[in-house]
């Protein structure tokens, strides 16, 4: 496979150095148990795919973006007694992401993309103190599988390892799952709280609480084309916004 220009860890300095990238994408994942049946960097593969098919529709339409390598660990605390679940607090995810984006800066590149794959991050606090430091730069965020209404693409697109996850899988390396078959059925338990069921009070889960399979939601119904026909449209919907960010000048942000 010939490297890709706008995949770092396959591009080299004779590539880089005389070519101007307008917009860095950062995939940012975790390492995490996903039910029984898929693999613990799901995130990192689902994030890492996303990003790189985005930068390559936008790469097409004229959009110099350099996808970074995937950061493979997130905020994971409420799941540390599960075995290999590796967690990045929130304060070391900050620094690290300052020391990113102190890189970029001093290199030029002033438009950056954080692609999130994993629920328990959450960056948006963290742009807010880096911009104080940083008010010549983009920095943005977004959640993947927030995107699309998954509903339409799936029966029961679940919270973690359900169907969603594991037809995305399917779709980019299905040789890195075990069948459905090997599956939890990803039933959880909720808070008996009634604030935080109706969702105006907010507590981290405790996962070995929840779910005994470490899955929430059903995997069973999950297809091939179903994840292609979802990673399809986001990385589609994730393009335009690129192709959208390039046009736009930092000063002009604003209407």
């Amino acid at each position: 496979m010939e490297p890709r220009p706008y995949v770092l860890a396959e591009t080299n300095w004779k590539t880089t150095k005389d070519q101007e990238y307008e917009i860095a994408i950062l995939p940012w994942g975790a390492t995490e148990a996903h039910n029984f049946h898929l693999p613990y960097g799901i995130d990192n593969i689902q994030s890492d795919y996303i990003a790189i098919e985005s930068a390559k529709i936008a790469w097409e339409k004229g959009v110099k973006s350099m996808v970074l390598p995937c950061v493979p660990f997130g905020v994971n605390t409420g799941q540390l007694d599960i075995k290999f679940c590796i967690n990045m607090n929130p304060s070391t995810q900050h620094t690290v992401l300052i020391d990113v984006v102190d890189s970029l800066c001093v290199q030029g590149i002033k438009k950056i993309l954080i692609l999130n794959g994993h629920g328990g991050n959450d960056f948006k606090q963290s742009i807010r103190e880096i911009q104080v430091d940083y008010p010549e730069i983009f920095l943005c965020t977004l959640d993947w599988w927030r995107i699309m209404d998954n509903e339409k693409y799936f029966s029961e697109p679940g919270d973690h390892a359900g169907e969603m996850e594991t037809s995305n899988i399917m779709y980019i390396n299905p040789d890195l799952a075990l069948p459905v078959s090997e599956a939890g059925d990803g039933q959880t338990r909720n808070f008996k709280l009634k604030a935080i069921k109706e969702g105006w009070v907010w507590a981290q889960r405790k996962w070995t609480k929840i779910s005994d399979d470490t899955g929430v939601g059903n995997p069973k119904q999950a297809t091939r084309e179903k994840g292609q026909k979802f990673l399809e449209a986001v990385t589609n919907k994730i393009a335009g916004f690129l192709v959208e960010l390039n046009s736009v000048r930092l000063e002009d942000l604003y209407e």
